[in-house]
């Protein structure tokens, strides 16, 4: 099943950061720090940073030209996350693109001065990186790709293919997903006005995905959904492996679990996020070499 493709834009607040503001590099070319919360190996990311680069050229910044991108993969590892966000700070990045909540939870601890834009994230107000939907404030703005809400769609969906199921097991690994009661507490208010036992159901290294899963699948009538969880994506192809071992009816967060073997998803498609990450960093190569951000108020940030 394919998803429906939901889109929620922060696009205020965050100020309009001209780079011709920001000091100068030595090479007269600007500088994008881009922080992944993957592996460099990992396909799907790999479509993602094409679609930023895609949408950089549009707009007639190319690599080598007049713009450099440093970047740095993290493999899902929480610890290289706050390692890589340091030495992106330190680079002095014009522009820093994050991948998603982890990255940009590590990328906050080092600046509040560098502009960030994050490409896809979960519950920015209760993460604390932004103030308001409307007024961000601060140095970070961008996308988010799904709400919490549906956490009962995916449960309705289980129902839907898998009628007998009557007891759901929530997949989620606490380190990459701190987040989690944003989902997990429309999911268990969905499952108690359906009749259906909602289990939180953690994992906190690859190690447990195996006995995890087979623990759920030991009870009569199981079902499982996979939360949008770095960790999670990061092992897609194992997570989907076990659920069919086990014969567990499973609801994925996004296409690429069903690409790999995953029963059905829904959920929204990140690559536009990527792209209109690039559309809202670089708001016009016109401009005097100038890179600004969309805003209602304007700053010099530096």
């Amino acid at each position: 099943m394919r998803t429906r493709r939901t889109f929620i834009t922060l696009l205020g607040g965050a100020a309009a950061w001209p780079l011709a503001a920001r000091a100068q590099q030595a090479d007269g070319m600007r500088r994008i720090g881009m922080l992944m919360g993957y592996a460099e190996s990992d396909s799907e990311a790999q479509v993602w940073v094409a679609a930023f680069r895609e949408g950089l050229q549009k707009l007639g910044w190319t690599e080598g030209g007049n713009i450099r991108i440093d970047f740095r993969w993290a493999a899902s590892d929480v610890e290289s996350m706050q390692r890589f966000a340091k030495e992106l700070v330190a680079l002095r990045s014009d522009l820093i693109l994050s991948n998603n909540t982890p990255t940009t939870a590590a990328l906050l601890q080092h600046t509040r001065a560098i502009p960030i834009i994050f490409a896809t994230i979960t519950d920015p107000v209760g993460n604390g990186f932004v103030a308001s939907f409307p007024r961000p404030g601060g140095n970070v703005t961008g996308f988010i790709g799904m709400e919490g809400s549906l956490a009962g769609k995916w449960l309705e969906l289980l129902k839907e293919i898998a009628p007998r199921v009557v007891r759901v097991a929530f997949l989620y690994n606490p380190a990459t997903a701190p987040f989690v009661e944003y989902y997990l507490n429309p999911y268990k208010a969905a499952a108690a006005s359906i009749g259906v036992e909602g289990i939180a159901a953690p994992v906190h290294d690859r190690s447990e995905l195996g006995p995890v899963i087979a623990a759920q699948a030991s009870e009569p009538n199981t079902g499982l959904i996979v939360m949008p969880d770095t960790f999670l994506i990061a092992h897609r192809a194992e997570v989907t492996s076990l659920a069919a071992r086990y014969r567990l009816p499973a609801v994925y967060p996004r296409r690429f679990f069903p690409e790999v073997g995953g029963l059905l998803s829904y959920g929204s498609d990140l690559i536009d996020n990527f792209r209109r990450a690039a559309t809202m960093s670089i708001a016009s190569s016109r401009a005097k070499s100038r890179v600004s951000f969309p805003s209602r108020r304007r700053s010099s940030s530096s």
